[in-house]
């Protein structure tokens, strides 16, 4: 079944035949399908939240089939896997928003703002929406859920480590920037200043050469006032 761009059938069947040694290659699948389902749509919160929730749900299948791994194991593996891809998200993100930080965009054009803010929401929209799948998952997954997400909400997705530092380089970059445009203004506006000194000095010296040679004749001096007589 093809839900949200996932093969659920395909990753239910991965989940549900991996060994104990193969959790690195499941984690891999893993992280294959989810970006596959990412890469074919805009990467907005509300299509990272299907996505995941079809990862999610097709995990829950898979290892509640699997009798021969720990269901604990085979969630990590999920769950690692979906965080792998979220950090492939969070590249493509930084190197888009980089472009516009190049062209000398500010914080407080719309657009960037929420692009800023939506990847600072990658985290908590991925634990959210394996929440609210693996709450409808089969009783006997409820346990293992639980314990795999308190772990990896206590330890910190790398997806969200990695966008909260891709955030803040970014403003520290754009308010660098800001201040580098700011200087150079201000450097432009003293030279125009300075340029402008130097040409009244040169007009000046210009006038005072005519008048030394004679070439501008010299004001008249004011003539002495002369009281008047008394009558």
């Amino acid at each position: 079944m093809l839900k949200s761009g996932i093969d659920q059938d395909a990753l239910i069947q991965q989940f549900a035949q991996a060994s104990a040694k193969g959790t690195a290659q499941l984690r891999k699948g893993v992280t294959d399908a989810t970006l596959k389902a990412l890469q074919g749509r805009e990467l907005s919160l509300k299509n990272i939240r299907a996505v995941v929730k079809s990862v999610t749900q097709a995990a829950s299948a898979g290892a509640a089939q699997n009798t021969n791994v720990d269901p604990e194991g085979l969630l990590n593996s999920a769950v690692a896997g979906m965080d792998d891809a979220l950090i492939k998200a969070v590249e493509a993100n930084k190197l888009a928003l980089q472009r516009f930080v190049d062209q000398g965009m500010s914080l407080q054009q719309k657009p960037l703002q929420e692009a800023l803010s939506n990847l600072e929401k990658f985290e908590d929209t991925m634990f959210a929406a394996i929440k609210k799948a693996a709450a409808g998952a089969d009783t006997p997954m409820t346990g293992p859920w639980s314990q795999v997400m308190e772990q990896f909400q206590k330890a910190g997705s790398q997806s969200g480590l990695q966008a909260t530092a891709t955030v803040a380089q970014l403003t520290d970059q754009m308010q660098t920037t800001l201040r580098d445009s700011r200087a150079a203004s201000l450097k432009a506006v003293q030279t125009l200043a300075d340029s402008y000194t130097a040409m009244v000095s040169g007009v000046l010296l210009g006038l005072s050469d005519a008048f030394s040679q004679g070439g501008v004749a010299a004001a008249p001096a004011p003539a002495a006032k002369t009281s008047r007589a008394k009558k």
